[in-house]
């Protein structure tokens, strides 16, 4: 099991890193090899599923995730969402949270609490390294101007 926390800072306002943030099937145009499929109606709130595909074939696995606290962000106050992830393969958790950055913009802290099943203990740091490297780059795209 791994924990990891990214940090961010973007032009966008917090508004709009968290509507780019909180936008699911946003995710699979960013993150190689992956679909993103919302189960419940919309607009997201506590209780909604959605499901990341990933891989090739006989080699994709499901992520099934739960949000289970949803507090975007109000008056001028920060965002909070944290996610469940019930799959499996992928089990653990995630939280982002979105903050008026100083100077404007927004900050962005995101924190991943990731276990792979199966996976030997001795491998929590290269999935430590790959997952943040893959969920930094995800982000980038995702607060990327355009």
């Amino acid at each position: 099991m791994v924990l990891f926390v990214l940090e961010r800072v973007s032009r966008h306002s917090v508004a709009e890193s968290w509507r780019r943030l909180t936008d699911w099937p946003r995710h699979a145009d960013v993150v190689p090899l992956t679909r993103v499929t919302v189960r419940t109606p919309a607009p997201t709130r506590r209780g909604t599923v959605f499901v990341a595909r990933s891989g090739i074939g006989p080699l994709a696995f499901d992520d099934p995730m739960e949000v289970t606290d949803w507090r975007p962000p109000r008056d001028g106050g920060p965002g909070r969402c944290r996610l469940e992830k019930r799959g499996g393969v992928v089990t653990g958790w995630a939280e982002i949270e979105v903050h008026a950055a100083a100077g404007g913009g927004s900050r962005v802290v995101w924190r991943e609490d990731l276990d792979v099943r199966g996976l030997p203990r001795f491998a929590d740091r290269p999935l430590e390294r790959s997952a943040r490297w893959m969920f930094g780059r995800a982000t980038d795209a995702l607060l990327r101007e355009g």
